[in-house]
């Protein structure tokens, strides 16, 4: 891929855990094309699932009849999630950081603090119920 144009890719998938291999496909079909062996492929990929992950189990609850929403966006210099659920949303400063002491046992806050640290720029807006997850693969071929 050679082009500084941005590629737009949109996918639905009802909240049932096994769509998740749905995305992991369409990562592995886009990413791997112009990202594989590169490190921030495993880094889209773990990011990518884990915010995908929560919107089923925590958004929408498990509802089959709710719907998780995926927006990839994507350059040679950039590549961009927009992952939203039908849930209510959370505080994103009541996540527990599950690397202090007292939360080492919680199981709760390991998906967005692997989300934080695996993407370059992670937001996530409670009004919109939606994750946005950034990578630049630029970054990472300077340090092959």
């Amino acid at each position: 891929m050679k082009s500084n144009q941005m590629i737009t890719k949109d996918l639905h998938i009802n909240s049932e855990i096994k769509n998740i291999a749905i995305v992991e496909k369409l990562i592995e079909e886009i990413c791997g094309d112009f990202l594989g062996g590169n490190e921030v492929f495993g880094n889209i990929l773990i990011a990518v699932l884990e915010a995908v992950t929560n919107c089923i189990i925590h958004g929408n609850k498990r509802d089959p009849l709710k719907s998780v929403k995926i927006r990839m966006q994507y350059n040679e210099k950039l590549i961009q999630f927009e992952i939203t659920d039908e849930g209510n949303g959370f505080d994103l400063n009541m996540i527990p950081d599950p690397t202090k002491d007292e939360n080492i046992e919680n199981p709760h806050g390991r998906g967005i603090f692997l989300m934080q640290k695996l993407s370059d720029e992670f937001n996530y807006n409670k009004e919109s119920k939606t994750f946005l997850l950034k990578f630049f693969p630029e970054r990472y071929k300077e340090l092959v």
